[in-house]
């Protein structure tokens, strides 16, 4: 902390005010289980993240954050103060998934921002505790798992949550490539969702494009993070109406 200099200073820019929890306002996530586009701006110019959200307003259905701490992962990335000036660029679900050691120094100041939902990664540890103070601040509650969890290490938390989201890549960096070992643990985790009654979207992350969608939906996946292959094409507005009819064939 910056000597002298109150907490709240650090988390805020001119022009950009963090929320009060009282009028921090929930967006519908929609249905559960429904296909879900959600570009990851991780991708998008990083000169014009505004204009990059506006760009696919009209065609997705969340934003996706990434949010990286150069420890869980090697990568910085974005904060609060770049999720509340982005607030006022939509009216979209904002979907923020921490890649952090430590989410609990974090996750108010996410809800202040204007996030919406926020998945924490079951490596970091602290699961319940972590899960029970996203539902106190008013969050949607999700869980990371890279592509080498176990189904063991994920399957305790499914009753409890909203969103389990199954990386296809190891996190750190966009652009890599799809990693179909994932597969099966998408399939035994959407079957577990059907057998045991769960409400809660099953989503993936990681070289998702109009190839491998329609594989991750045949194996349970119902939202779909993509970067690449929505901010990499001439028109980012298009190319999420093409992934949403790749995973909709």
């Amino acid at each position: 902390m910056v000597r002298g200099c109150p907490r709240s200073h650090l988390l805020t820019r001119p022009g950009v005010t963090l929320r009060s929890m009282e009028t921090r306002v929930a967006r519908d996530p929609g249905k559960v289980g429904e296909i879900k586009i959600a570009p990851s701006i991780l991708s998008a110019d990083f000169t014009a993240l505004g204009e990059g959200v506006r760009a696919v307003a009209s065609d997705a259905d969340w934003v996706h954050l990434d949010v990286m701490d150069g420890h869980f992962v090697p990568n910085l990335t974005i904060g609060p103060p770049v999720v509340a000036s982005l607030r006022s660029t939509t009216d979209l679900y904002f979907d923020c998934h921490l890649m952090v050691t430590k989410p609990e120094t974090l996750l108010e100041g996410f809800a202040k921002a204007g996030a919406d939902g926020c998945t924490v990664h079951l490596e970091v540890g602290r699961t319940q505790e972590l899960i029970d103070q996203m539902r106190s601040l008013g969050l949607r509650v999700g869980i990371a798992a890279n592509p080498d969890a176990s189904f063991a290490m994920i399957e305790p938390w499914l009753e409890q949550v909203d969103l389990v989201l199954l990386m296809t890549v190891f996190p750190g960096f966009g652009g890599q490539a799809f990693m179909d070992s994932v597969l099966p643990l998408i399939a035994q985790v959407a079957q577990t969702r059907e057998d045991k009654g769960y409400s809660f979207d099953l989503e993936v992350d990681g070289g998702i494009d109009t190839t491998t969608a329609p594989m991750v939906v045949a194996a349970g996946a119902n939202a779909l993070v993509a970067g690449s292959a929505i901010y990499g094409k001439p028109d980012p507005s298009q190319a999420v109406r093409d992934l949403r009819s790749a995973a909709n064939p």
